[in-house]
Order: structure tokens, then C-alpha cells, then sequence
């Protein structure tokens, strides 16, 4: 291969570890007695430095069966084996290096790259009335014993009378990447994420000293020679705590190259941690440091007694439960010595200076930062103030976005309910090329991920009871979606209600009678952040972008509808969904035709609906008008009008009239909506109503609707349709006994909390 070639990556080869040294030697083959199913293959690395895929150390994982390795079914114990599996076959020593598991060898060509970089963490954790901090401390001479006091005294601003033998502070080392670094942080991830990304991970030997700045350099060459390798496509990097700080300093290193990075409890707020006050106390404490099982279960799966009544919550077996929780504890057990083996007192210290170096090195230079970001902050986080950093990175930093675990300990990827695929895929920081796109980077929503949906808006699906109804081609109204069609591209248009509440009910029942995933067009400010702030947290909005909702769009319309998509549009937008005061059912749509003209380019199908009901959930009792008249709530209103305004124009909203905000072409009340959010009050729930009208058939009208005058005629006659859903639902409301939650419950109580409640003859 010549120089001037470029190197390709082999999609078939499975990569299980690359080495970081330049060695002369020969190619060797090591193994061990102990771990007969791991091969190290060292292959000579003189070759060229940018090829680095090609100076590999590969490692041949033992092989799972399907059953094994479907879905991120691993637990502690596999973390634990795999682990010390891993240590002793690298306990040579040795530079880092990269693997790729096998079990992540599924992704695409064009997937983008992953380094995993794994952090060290350490922590300081009472052992009240327990025998075995005073078994650790049987070595220690009595003198040093009150000295140990005294520095426990002086920096956790306790009395002397409140620190004893039984309540000494002792020191709990666990790594926040695995066991000392090895880069097993992402084992329960790495099922799902190999199927997107291609995966490497570092791993750093036990006896390895590499400064900061050399583990920096090493990631900044692997980052260059891929970026010159795949220049079209971003790198990501996951960095866990001290991995955070090397991925901040790559990226102020490079603010050239396209960089994502996800951050996970970072250790950039080591000096507001305890780990600032354990190096006086390691000094004081001889020998090997023994671990403690309850604090280790505690820190590395959050709360046990949490996760078993979280399992009973979703009516889980408590059995298998509580079998799980026995068998990480058994785990735990037996890998604690192994941890006292592995992480001396002299290595704990040096790990504790490297924190902080990087801390330290990281916060300097921050401002020059431009790399997107993602912060994922742990509530429960026993090591650091996680949340207060991750709040402080994304007001610091405009790239950035934070997403809180307030349930979850500091070893957050190795918790239950964390799915790192699902976290990227909510706040739309999957992508291929330079910038995201909507249609063409979206992945459908699992059936895990749909199911978890289902359950935490299970609560409005029981208050709402949905009624469905459709029109045949024939005309005759069914219950159901029959009268839907499977076949894309199709545009359903209908009246938003009181703050989108109809859409929590619409899409899941799409998914589950008819497996149709609708692609709404939603507001843009639920997708960025403005440089002024004031939109409030978008988190709250990942369970839209999860189930395909888009920026609303000529372009996104453009591409949803080239690729058959089903396609959720509401004309009036927010001015319907924050209505006021008696303006229930009643439309507010622009005057222009456009998304006519786009669906006819497409020969999509259109069809009106009416969706009623919110008037039986809410009722609004401070509205716009009213809120006018308080001034706090008239700054309020004109401050986030504007910077939503700012935000749509940034974002090139107002290439068609039907969009939301500020418009110079789109006349009426839509074309210059105020941002508010209305206060309304509960009712007794109601019933949700929805009725789709036929579907009206734009294929074979292109020549025709090129005329604007034909459009618009079609334009009126599809909200004239969408105005007798309404008014037919609205009549027919009446006549259902099971309208009101009572009714309804009673008959589930006697037919079954799963049976389908009846309503009236369409």
C-alpha cells in the first residue's frame, strides 16, 4: 500500500485490542493457565503510526452463545470474571491499549467511531458500628489509630466524641471504568451500542504509571489518524470521570476536528469531592485497603431494596429478583479480595494525583471547548456533585446539554434502567455525517424502549381510554385503524388540543393496533438550546425525539415524506395547543396551502382528523389574556417569545407558512403567536375521542395542484373535513355511558382491567 493511500477498515475483523507501543519485536502469542479462553496476539508495530488499525494486540473474548449475548443482559458477575480475566492476562504490564469486544462486531459501514475512556474513582465512606473497618485496623499501632482521628476530625468537620473506632472513615476503592482501569465500563451497553457505533476501548494495565498528558496524547493520535481516516463522520468519545477530563482536553486540543462528547459524572469538580481529603488519610493507613460489600453493592447498582420494588412495581416475579441481587452479592464477595490485590496504597495515591491533574488541566482550558457535548449527571453520586458540574459545564459551555439520573450512584453505566443507546437516541446526538438529520440518522424506538414508554404514560392511557375510529374506502366509520393506510407516504392533519395532551395517546395506539410509528412535526424549541437560556431543560422532550417527532420544517416535511414516511402535522400549531378561554376545537390555521403542494409532489395520501377531549381532562383558568394583564407574566411571555423567535429564525423556520412563530408571509393569529403556557385545573377524567376521516389521494393531481388556486381549494376543503371530525365527535360523545372514568372502571373491574371498554355505534 503506498503512502499516499488511504487505509481502510476492515467491517469483517473484529478488533480486540490495539496496542499504543512501538515495539521491534517479533509477533508473539501469550496465554495463561488461568485464562485459557483469552488469546493476546502482539502484532509487530513498526508499521505506520497513522495506520494504528493495523498495530493491533488482538484478544479472542470467549465466545457467547445467542442466547448469552442477546440484548444487555450482563450483570456484575460477568463485569467481575471478564475483568479479572482481563487483569491477569495484562499483568505484564505494558502501555495502553484498544479492544473491541466481539459481542459489539454488528454495526454498519458507515457507523461512526467510539473510544471508551475509562476513568479511576475513589471514595470515602463511613462504616458506622461494623467489625470490619476495625479488622482493617488491626495493624495499625494505637497512636496511629488517634492520629487517624484527629485528620478525620479536621476534614469532615466532625467532634471527637462523634468519631470512633466503630465509625472510622475507611477508604473504598472501585474504579468507575471497571477494576483499575481495564475498560469494562461499557459491558451491559455493549449489545445495543455495537450495533451503531464501532466500539473501542482502553484499556490501561494495573502497573501502568502513564501521566495525563501522555494518556491525552495517546487518545489525540488515535482521534487525528481516524478523523483523517472517516473525515466525513464524527468521533465519539465516552469518558467516565477521569476519562471526562481526557476527552475535554482532546477536545480543546482539536477544535477542528468533529468531536462528540458524551461525559459521564465527570471528575471536573474533583476539587469540590471528598476524594479531595482522602490522600492525608491513605497516608496514615499501611498496607493493602480492604473493601466493604454493603457500600460496594450500594455504589456500583444504586439501592438494592429500589430495584426490587421497582421490579414488583412492573408485577415481576420477586424471585428472580431477589436470585440477581444473590448472585452480585455472592460477586461482590468473592471479588473483593481481588480488588485489595490489585489496587495497593501506593497505586490508590497515585490514581487520587492523576485526578486531580486532570481535573485541574480540563477546567483550564474548557473555553476552548467546541466540541457538541453530552453530560450525564448521577443524583445519588457518593464521589462527586455531579449534578451541580453537570449544570456548571452546560451554562459554561453552549454545546452542551445535561441529562440528570436523580435515582443512580456514580458507576452509572453499570446500573439497571441505563441504556446509553436510548440516552443518545432522546437528546438526538446519534449522527453520521456533520450534523444530525432527522430522517435519515433516526432509529425506530425498540420494543424495550417502546414498552418502558407505554409504562411511564401508562397513567394517561387508563384516564383518557382512547377511542379510535377511521373511514373505510367505502365511507362506513369502523372502531379502529383499519381505514388507515400501511403504506407511506401518508399526511395526517388535525386540531392540536390543549397542550399536545392528545399526542400521548394518539402515537402509542398507532404503534400497538396498527404498528405505525407517526413522525410529528413538532416546535423547534423543544429540539435546541439558545445561547440566552430561558427554553428551560429539553429532557423532558427525549421521549418525543425516541419516537420520531422532528423540527417542523419544509426540509424535514421534504425527507419524511421521500421516504414514506407517516407524518403528523398540526396547521394551527401552538396557537392551538396554548389556546385560551373558550377557543376549544376551534382552528387557527394559517392561510397558505404549502404542505398541500408537498405532499402532492410525493403523491402522499392525506388524511383529516379530529381529536376531542380535552375539555373533559382541563380546564384553563389563567390564560394569555389574564396573564397579559400581571406583569411578571407579561415579561415572562415577551421574554420567551422572543428568544423562541430567535430561535426559529436560526433555525430556517420560515421556509413554509404552516410553522409556528414570527412569519412575514402568513397572515391571521398563527402568523404571530406569544409564547405562554396556560394554567389549567384537572377534571374528573373524560374520554378521549379520535375520528380519521378518508383518505384523500394526491397522487396522479401534481400537474393539477401546481396551480395554487386548486391547492387551496383542497387546502379549505381538508380543513372543512377536519372541522366535521370534530363537530361529529363532539355529537357523538354524548351518546357514550362509558364517557366519564367511573363507568369505565367499573367495567374493567368486571371484565378485566385489559378489556377494551365500549362506546358508541359509529
Amino acid at each position: 500500500m503506498s503512502s499516499s493511500e488511504k487505509p481502510k477498515r476492515n467491517p469483517i475483523l473484529k478488533r480486540v485490542a490495539v496496542s499504543t507501543e512501538r515495539t521491534s519485536a517479533a509477533t508473539t502469542t501469550v496465554m495463561t493457565e488461568t485464562t485459557p479462553t483469552r488469546i493476546f496476539v502482539e502484532k509487530k508495530s513498526s508499521e505506520l503510526v497513522e495506520d494504528e488499525a493495523e498495530t493491533k494486540q488482538r484478544v479472542n473474548v470467549r465466545e457467547y452463545s445467542e442466547e448469552e449475548s442477546e440484548g444487555n443482559g450482563k450483570s456484575l458477575k460477568d463485569y467481575f470474571d471478564e475483568a479479572e480475566d482481563m487483569i491477569k492476562s495484562s499483568s505484564g504490564g505494558g502501555p495502553p491499549r484498544w479492544f473491541s469486544p466481539l459481542e459489539c462486531g454488528s454495526h454498519t459501514r458507515d457507523s461512526p467511531l467510539l473510544l471508551f475512556l475509562p476513568g479511576y474513582g475513589a471514595t470515602v465512606v463511613p462504616y458506622h458500628s461494623c467489625i470490619q473497618p476495625l479488622n482493617a485496623l488491626r495493624l495499625m499501632k494505637f497512636t496511629d489509630i488517634q492520629r487517624l482521628e484527629t485528620t478525620v476530625v479536621r476534614y469532615h468537620s466532625c467532634t471527637t466524641e462523634t468519631v470512633t473506632r466503630r465509625s472510622l472513615i475507611m477508604i473504598l476503592v472501585i474504579n468507575s471504568a471497571g477494576i483499575d482501569g481495564v475498560g469494562l465500563g461499557l459491558i451491559r451497553q455493549h449489545q445495543s451500542l455495537g450495533k451503531i457505533f464501532d466500539i473501542w476501548c482502553l484499556h490501561i494495565p494495573v502497573k501502568d504509571r502513564t501521566s495525563f498528558t501522555g494518556l491525552v496524547k495517546l487518545i489525540e493520535s488515535t482521534v487525528r489518524s481516524e478523523s483523517n481516516r472517516s473525515p466525513k463522520r464524527p468521533v465519539y468519545l465516552v469518558g467516565e470521570s477521569l476519562g471526562a477530563c481526557i476527552a475535554l482536553a482532546v477536545a480543546a486540543r482539536n477544535p477542528d476536528i468533529d468531536l462528540v462528547l458524551i461525559l459521564v459524572n465527570p471528575a471536573t469538580s474533583f476539587n469540590k469531592s471528598v476524594l479531595q481529603s482522602t490522600i492525608p488519610l491513605l497516608e496514615l493507613i499501611p498496607g493493602q485497603i480492604t473493601t466493604m460489600l454493603s457500600s460496594t453493592l450500594s455504589l456500583m447498582t444504586g439501592d438494592p431494596l429500589k430495584m426490587a420494588m421497582d421490579n414488583v412495581a412492573k408485577r415481576l416475579s420477586l424471585q428472580p429478583t431477589i436470585q440477581d441481587l444473590s448472585q452480585d452479592l455472592v460477586a461482590l464477595s468473592s471479588y473483593l479480595p481481588v480488588l485489595a490485590d490489585i489496587l495497593p496504597k501506593e497505586t490508590l495515591l497515585w490514581k487520587i494525583e492523576l485526578l486531580k491533574a486532570a481535573s485541574a488541566y480540563a477546567n483550564s482550558r474548557l473555553h476552548a471547548v467546541k466540541a457538541q457535548m453530552l453530560v450525564l449527571c448521577s443524583g445519588k453520586d457518593q464521589l462527586m456533585p455531579s449534578q451541580e458540574e453537570g449544570e456548571r459545564l452546560s451554562s459554561a459551555l453552549h454545546k452542551c446539554e445535561p441529562r440528570n439520573f436523580y435515582d443512580h450512584g456514580h458507576f452509572l453505566l453499570l446500573e439497571d434502567g441505563v441504556d446509553l443507546v436510548t440516552i443518545i437516541k432522546g437528546a438526538s446526538y446519534y449522527r453520521r455525517g456533520r450534523s444530525h438529520d432527522y430522517v435519515s440518522d433516526f432509529m425506530p424506538p425498540t420494543s424495550s424502549e417502546f414498552n418502558k414508554i407505554c409504562e411511564d404514560f401508562r397513567w394517561m392511557r387508563v384516564l383518557s381510554s382512547p377511542v379510535m375510529l377511521s373511514t373505510l374506502a367505502n365511507g362506513k366509520i369502523v372502531r379502529g385503524l383499519s381505514g388507515i393506510p400501511s403504506e407511506g407516504p401518508v399526511l395526517f392533519v388535525g386540531y392540536h388540543n390543549l397542550l399536545g395532551l392528545d399526542v400521548l395517546t394518539l402515537i402509542p395506539e398507532f404503534m400497538i393496533e396498527s404498528n405505525i410509528l407517526l413522525r410529528g412535526l413538532a416546535h423547534p424549541m423543544m429540539y435546541f438550546k439558545s445561547k440566552e437560556g430561558g427554553l428551560g431543560d429539553l429532557s423532558p422532550y427525549d421521549v418525543m425525539r425516541i419516537m420520531g417527532a422532528v423540527p417542523v420544517s419544509g426540509i424535514n416535511l421534504y425527507k419524511l415524506m421521500s421516504s414514506k414516511s407517516h407524518v403528523l402535522l398540526y396547521p394551527g400549531g401552538v396557537r392551538e395547543a396554548l389556546h385560551r378561554k373558550g377557543e376549544e376545537y376551534k382552528l387557527f390555521w394559517p392561510e397558505s396551502s404549502e404542505f398541500v403542494r408537498m405532499a402532492t409532489t410525493f403523491g402522499a395520501k392525506i388524511v383529516p382528523f379530529g381529536a376531542v377531549g380535552e375539555d373533559d381532562l382541563a380546564q384553563i383558568v389563567l390564560d394569555y389574556n389574564d396573564q397579559m394583564k400581571i406583569p411578571y407574566f407579561k415579561s415572562q411571555i415577551e421574554e420567551l417569545t422572543a428568544t423562541a423567535a430567535r430561535l426559529s429564525l436560526c433555525f430556517f423556520i420560515q421556509l413554509f407558512p404552516f410553522t409556528y412563530l414570527y412569519r412575514t408571509d402568513t397572515k391571521g393569529e398563527v402568523a404571530n403567536q406569544d409564547m405562554h403556557m396556560p394554567y389549567p385545573v384537572p377534571k374528573v377524567p373524560g374520554r378521549f375521542y379520535f375520528y380519521f376521516g378518508k383518505p384523500i389521494e394526491t397522487k396522479g393531481r401534481k400537474r393539477e395542484l401546481r396551480d395554487r388556486e386548486k391547492a387551496h381549494e383542497l387546502y379549505l376543503e381538508i380543513k372543512s373535513e377536519v372541522e366535521k371530525c370534530l363537530a361529529y365527535l363532539k355529537e357523538k360523545r354524548e351518546n357514550d355511558p362509558y364517557r366519564n372514568i367511573l363507568p369505565r372502571l367499573i367495567y374493567q373491574a368486571t371484565h378485566g382491567f385489559t378489556s377494551q371498554v365500549p362506546t358508541f355505534e359509529p
